[in-house]
């Protein structure tokens, strides 16, 4: 693992850990399963624009569908 990979690692963790509290809160599906990938997806990936993309639509999907 390089430095890059460590540090998106920890973003990604660090959004994903507020959705899935926001999504337990609120009792919502969508925030709480995209918030559980997020923490677990970054031990799984080692190429860090794979990780940045994935990353990035997992922490949009909230924002785009809405229930």
């Amino acid at each position: 693992m390089n430095t890059a990979s460590l540090f998106l690692g920890l973003i990604f963790s660090s959004i994903g850990f507020g959705y899935f509290i926001y999504g337990k809160i609120q009792r919502m599906n969508i925030p709480f399963i995209c918030g559980m990938t997020l923490m677990i997806f970054p031990y799984f990936i080692e190429n860090t624009m794979i990780m940045s993309v994935c990353g990035i639509i997992l922490s949009l999907i909230p924002w785009l569908i809405r229930m």
